[in-house]
């Protein structure tokens, strides 16, 4: 190769390629070349598009940073309430006691007890609707697209939110601990029934044929050939979904509908910044307490092997197997 020849030049000549312009090696890099440009010219687009969007986001919100440091002096003076200080041997400190005197005097650990309540019972009515849509959505036992009405179904449960479930029941039941439960209910069959869908979708074939060649009903190969293989990650939801409950149960409470979040709502209403922060401690317990809980849980249940068996069976067993997952025995 000349000392005045190109490296594309020097490679044409060595791979015996034609002339320049007909090229192989030229034209993988000017493709090469093309689809950089292509794809920088969608990644500038892309940030333009995000940063009309986020102007447009912030315009209709009327956020102002003005205005954040504006208010931050009464922010910073409502923090003594949220955080009321005291001395302990002339050491600062924040006065627990006033809120262990609320949560006392307001019997908040009843109100803790509502809130679960709702989380459970919801959870629990909601579980055999979530198990049935879950069941017909898939296209393994109902064919398409007689399965999307199914889905079609959990689609609209879960578009409405359960506070506005709540507002659709009160001339069912009220405002009260009642209306929410089944808000709980109706977004537990939406929102857990699309988890067992998708998990129903990933079994294996195998178990499912050889129930099936056994002559076994319909009913059969779904309990023993498909429900027996996610019986555990059903579990595993039914933990992640109670879960999420407590706190659906706490934000219900806001708008009247009893626990923890009822009373954080009235001493908001009556801007008590101490008894709020008494009562979001608790929430952070209860909630942190439940998820602690809900993690152990599934946790055990990934590690562990899977077992095919009934579902029947499973169901059996299962309380022993939640139990030593409890105590953290393998």
């Amino acid at each position: 190769m000349s000392s005045k020849q190109s490296p594309i030049d020097g490679l044409r000549e060595y791979f015996g390629f034609g002339e320049p312009g007909n090229s192989a090696v030229e034209r993988k890099l000017q493709d090469i070349k093309r689809r950089k440009t292509i794809r920088r010219l969608w990644t500038g687009l892309g940030i333009v598009l995000f940063a009309v969007i986020l102007n447009w986001s912030l315009t209709t919100v009327e956020f102002s940073l003005r205005e954040l440091f504006r208010q931050l002096p009464e922010f910073a003076d409502a923090l003594t309430e949220y955080f009321p200080p005291t001395t302990y041997y002339g050491i600062p400190f924040v006065d627990v006691m006033q809120y262990w005197e609320f949560i006392r005097a307001q019997n908040l650990f009843a109100a803790s007890q509502v809130t679960i309540a709702i989380a459970i019972a919801g959870t629990a009515l909601g579980l055999p609707g979530a198990l049935f849509f879950g069941v017909m959505a898939s296209e393994r036992v109902v064919p398409y697209p007689f399965n999307f009405l199914f889905r079609l179904t959990m689609s609209v449960i879960r578009a409405i939110p359960a506070l506005v479930w709540v507002l659709i029941l009160i001339p069912l039941g009220g405002v009260g601990p009642f209306t929410a439960t089944l808000a709980v209910m109706i977004d537990t069959t939406g929102y857990l029934g699309r988890l067992f869908t998708d998990e129903l979708e990933e079994i294996a074939d195998g178990p499912i044929e050889g129930i099936r060649s056994t002559g076994a009903s319909k009913p059969q190969i779904v309990s023993f050939g498909m429900l027996s293989q996610v019986f555990r990650q059903f579990i595993a939801w039914i933990a992640f979904d109670l879960e999420h409950n407590v706190r659906v149960a706490i934000s219900l409470g806001l708008i009247g509908a009893g626990g923890l979040g009822l009373e954080l709502n009235i001493q908001r209403r009556t801007y008590n910044y101490t008894e709020m922060m008494a009562c979001i401690l608790l929430i952070i317990l209860l909630a942190g307490t439940v998820e602690l809980l809900s993690q152990r849980l599934r946790s055990h249940l990934r590690d562990d092997e899977v077992e095919h068996t009934g579902v029947l069976e499973a169901f059996a067993t299962a309380p022993a197997k939640i139990a030593r997952s409890m105590a953290g025995r393998r």
